[in-house]
C-alpha cells in the first residue's frame, strides 16, 4: 500500500488531474456548444476572451502543477517502485502528461493562438469558426478523457 509522502502526492494527483478533467469535461459538454450557437462574431470574441481569462494563476497552477506533479509521481514510482500501484501510477501519469498536458500544447494552443489573431466580425474569422469549434473540441474530449483516466488511475493505485 502506498503510504506517506507518496500517499500525499498521490492524493494530490487525483484531486489536481480531476479537477483538470472537470473543466475539460465543462467544454466538451457545453461551454463548446452554447458558443457554436452564436454567430460566428460573437463566438470567436467570446472564445477570445475565454482564452485570456483561462490564463490566470488559479487555473495555471492547478493544471501545470498537476503535470509537474504527474512528472514527479512517475519519476518516484521508478526508483521506489513500490509493491502495489505501480502500473496505475505509471498510466496516470502517462496519461495526464501526454493526454492533457501534451495535447493542449501540441493540438489546442495552435488553434487558440490562431484564433487570437482573428478580428471577430471578419469574413475570415467566420469561415475559420466551424473548424475551430469542431477540431478544438475534438481534441478537448481526448483531454477529458486523458484527465479522468489519470485521476482514476491513481485513485486505483490507493486501493
Amino acid at each position: 500500500m502506498i503510504d506517506g509522502p507518496y500517499f500525499v502526492l498521490t492524493v494530490l494527483g487525483v484531486l489536481g488531474t480531476g479537477l483538470v478533467a472537470g473543466v475539460f469535461y465543462a467544454f466538451s459538454s457545453f461551454v463548446m456548444k452554447g458558443l457554436a450557437a452564436l454567430p460566428p462574431a460573437q463566438g470567436v470574441s467570446a472564445m477570445q476572451a475565454i482564452n485570456v481569462a483561462a490564463e490566470t494563476a488559479a487555473f495555471m497552477a492547478v493544471f501545470t502543477g498537476s503535470a509537474v506533479l504527474c512528472a514527479v509521481i512517475a519519476v518516484v514510482t521508478f526508483v521506489l517502485w513500490p509493491d502495489g500501484g505501480t502500473v496505475e501510477l505509471l498510466i496516470g501519469s502517462a496519461l495526464y502528461l501526454f493526454g492533457s498536458f501534451g495535447v493542449t500544447i501540441a493540438a489546442n494552443v495552435p488553434r487558440n493562438d490562431a484564433l487570437a489573431k482573428l478580428e471577430p466580425g471578419t469574413r475570415e474569422a467566420a469561415s475559420f469558426w466551424p473548424g475551430y469549434v469542431r477540431e478544438w473540441t475534438a481534441w478537448n474530449h481526448v483531454r477529458t478523457v486523458a484527465s479522468a483516466g489519470a485521476a482514476l488511475s491513481y485513485l486505483l493505485a490507493l486501493t
